[in-house]
């Protein structure tokens, strides 16, 4: 059986099997029949939120069996697509949401956590830039979608909004848990909505996007950032403070199937995102009952370095030359938090840190 701690080395030999620099995956290792209950609560809470919105769906094409419901549902249709406008106007965070021991045992699991390097003064916006994307991101939402690793705690009187794309507002029921948990569309305008919102005010955006998924390999650290200054220039309009965080570990909870650029694979994947909005990475992880088969995340320990703020100067306006100018220091403090800590979180990385796009 695997065993539930592995060394540095025996995690990068597993790694090294996994994208074929170490032979074959060997046969299917099964969950042995003694497992603690925590563990498995753990489990349990990793794989119902992986289905939800399976789970979401289904319930809402269940009650349209029953047709007493049906105007009820209609209405709710009609409210949730047209007439509520919370996914641009900063969600409905309930702290009671954020704070189910459902997320504990969710975020226990990898284990996710962070680490504050400054203190973050409640008298001013920010705007989080969260690195890499990964397959699903799982590290921002451990972080900034639920009070599971503690985030309220360690920064009184900072509001954090993850945002997601604005599609999944368009699912009956997933949207509404979503919406509780705070996070909200990352729509311009609600990016800006957000940040008006006062003192203390914060967003979290994944940089990377659905490109920089294509790019989440176990070991690498491969961002897509060079050509991203939106959230940069959002900063700088609102006068937000900047603070870069860096997910170790994040590209290690999948295995994402080869496709290195000029690869088929590679280009219908990017062929998919330029139609849809958003790709769909072919990876693999562990099963409900079992090691190494299934779509479930690998356990594997992320930790979500929180840097240091950016201060900016607010302008309306800002020209490309100002814009580059805090790029820069971004890509700086973004490369100091991988050069201090890839020694002590990303023991099994097979290259360095890299800006591929």
């Amino acid at each position: 059986m695997v065993p539930r701690t592995l060394s540095a080395a025996a995690l990068k030999s597993s790694l090294g099997k996994l994208s074929g620099k170490g032979g074959p995956v060997g046969s299917v290792q099964f969950v042995p029949a003694r497992v603690p209950t925590k563990r498995r609560l753990q489990t349990l809470a990793v794989a119902t939120w992986s289905v939800m919105i399976v789970i979401t769906t289904c319930l809402w094409l269940f009650l349209w069996s029953f047709p007493p419901l049906w105007p009820l549902l209609t209405v709710y249709s009609v409210w949730a697509l047209f007439v509520d406008t919370a996914p641009e106007r900063g969600g409905r965070a309930s702290h009671l949401m954020r704070s189910l021991p459902f997320w504990r045992y969710w975020a226990d699991y990898y284990p996710a956590t962070f680490l504050k390097e400054a203190e973050l003064p409640p008298d001013r916006p920010y705007v989080f830039g969260y690195h890499p994307h990964g397959i699903i991101g799982t590290g921002a939402l451990a972080t900034f979608g639920t009070e599971a690793t503690g985030f309220s705690k360690a920064f009184p009187g900072i509001r954090p909004r993850l945002l997601t794309l604005t599609t999944n507002f368009q699912m009956p029921f997933y949207r509404d848990i979503l919406l509780a948990m705070g996070i909200c569309s990352v729509s311009k305008a609600s990016c800006s909505n957000v940040l008006k919102s006062g003192p203390g005010a914060a967003i979290t955006i994944v940089v990377g996007g659905a490109a920089e998924s294509l790019s989440a390999h176990p070991g690498t650290a491969d961002l897509t950032l060079r050509k991203r200054l939106g959230f940069i220039k959002l900063a700088i309009q609102h006068g937000a403070d900047l603070v870069p965080v860096f997910s170790f570990g994040e590209n290690d909870i999948y295995q994402q199937m080869p496709n290195e650029k000029g690869t088929t694979v590679y280009a219908l994947q990017r062929k998919f995102q330029a139609i849809f909005g958003f790709t769909l990475p072919l990876f693999h992880g562990r099963g409900l009952l079992n090691y190494n088969v299934g779509l479930m995340p690998y356990r594997r320990r992320i930790v979500a370095v929180i840097g240091k703020p950016i201060h900016v100067k607010q302008h309306d306006k800002p020209d490309l030359k100002e814009v580059m100018e805090v790029q820069q220091r971004y890509i700086a403090e973004l490369t100091r938090i991988w050069d201090s800590y890839k020694d002590e979180f990303a023991k099994t990385r097979v290259r360095e840190l890299r800006l591929v796009d």
